[in-house]
């Protein structure tokens, strides 16, 4: 297998970096709008495994964040979410097939880039501490700092805030340790917590077995599914998947892997995603994407070959096929606030991105993005990036 793949215990620490953004929308979508769960932890493993195959060094696979964070705050049908997650691959089947989406990448500036991973990497972060303090859209609907615990503070501090203090300054110390690496620390040291303090919710069901996903589990989606989720779900999400999903995560992997990493294009990356929610949408999963802010999570965490990739697949598929519909009550004992120590390191790993930009045209557009972001969303800002950029070409603009 040769460099492609690594199997240590670095990578697998790096296999885990990125649990901050999968599990609370995982999460969130099975226990508030229906989703199947071994469909969806199923689809999520196989497309780590398969992309990592196929590209040849560690792929990032995430939820589609515009559909996932809107379905879970207005609690919507898992039919109406399945409806977006077709729609989605068609949509990306067509600009990935036609070659529209290297064009796109092509015409859009380096500035723009940087823009999407500032962006990308604050909203991480700000939704890790948010994790650490209990405030995040999951915690807020299940009214508990930490859902899954049995002490909810000491005192009158949250128990996150400590929880995620502690993850924190372990993970700042192990930081570049391979001996000990941080993700494998802050994972199982947290998986130990809830075995200790959690509730156990779920746990005495469990029972080892073969099971596989359905096919159409909630049926075919009916004509107003796909008109609601269309308007409501796909149009906000697909500017943002083709700047952070498939322009800033392609141009961020070849900047980490190089020559190696040449099978991660802007058409790739967009028929892969395609081909992943076609899966996800028959197994009744979340829709998928790829995203810089996983790929940082990945590689700040350890991870540096596809062997990542097989690995952190393997633990997903597994879980789906040996526990089924029971696999949240093993994922449930995993704190919050460690999947928001997470989401901090892989935010700030991101964000450190624009360390590059020098020219302060560039930077006022990286800037510019960060401000429309935080106030709307990353779609806005990067289309209004790009037409900023674009008007910051001219001699006669100073900034």
């Amino acid at each position: 297998m040769g460099l492609r793949y690594k199997f240590n215990r670095l990578e697998f620490a790096g296999s885990l970096g990125d649990l901050g953004t999968l599990l609370p929308l995982g999460i969130g979508m099975v226990m508030i709008n229906g989703l199947s769960p071994i469909g969806l932890f199923f689809s999520v493993g196989l497309y780590y495994i398969l992309s990592g195959i196929y590209c040849g060094v560690t792929v990032p696979i995430q939820p589609m964040k515009v559909i996932g964070a809107y379905a879970i705050a207005t609690a919507m049908s898992a039919s109406q979410i399945l409806a977006s997650g077709l729609l989605m691959a068609v949509v990306l089947l067509v600009i990935g097939a036609t070659g529209a989406v290297t064009v796109m990448g092509k015409y859009t500036p380096k500035s723009v880039v940087r823009g999407v991973q500032l962006s990308t990497g604050t909203l991480l972060m700000t939704e890790g501490v948010k994790l650490m303090l209990g405030t995040s859209r999951f915690q807020s609907l299940q009214k508990a700092v930490e859902p899954y615990l049995t002490v909810q503070g000491m005192g009158p501090i949250p128990i996150g805030i400590i929880i995620g203090v502690a993850g924190g300054i372990l993970t700042l110390l192990l930081l570049e340790n391979k001996r000990l690496p941080a993700g494998l620390l802050v994972v199982f040291g947290g998986i130990g917590l809830g075995v200790i303090l959690g509730t156990h919710q779920g746990l005495d069901k469990l029972k080892l077995g073969l099971n596989l996903p359905g096919i159409l589990p909630f049926g075919f989606p009916r004509t107003a599914d796909f008109t609601f989720a269309l308007f409501a779900l796909v149009l906000p999400q697909v500017p943002m998947t083709i700047g952070n999903a498939v322009i800033a995560y392609a141009d961020l992997s070849r900047e980490y892997f190089g020559n190696n990493a040449r099978k991660v294009t802007y058409r790739s990356a967009c028929l892969s995603m395609a081909l992943a929610n076609f899966l996800s949408f028959f197994l009744g999963g979340m829709p998928l994407c790829h995203g810089a802010g996983g790929l940082a999570a990945h590689y700040r965490f350890g991870a540096r070959t596809a062997g990542s990739n097989i690995m952190i697949g393997l633990v997903f598929a597994g879980l789906a096929v040996l526990l089924g519909d029971h696999v949240l009550a093993v994922v449930n004992l995993l704190p919050m606030a460690l999947l928001g120590v997470l989401l901090l390191f892989a935010g700030s790993q991101l964000a450190l991105s624009v360390i590059d930009v020098r020219e302060r045209k560039d930077l006022f557009v990286v800037l510019v993005m960060l401000g429309i972001t935080l106030a709307s969303n990353l779609a806005v800002g990067f289309i209004v990036g790009i037409g900023v950029a674009y008007a910051l070409k001219s001699e006669k603009l100073r900034v």
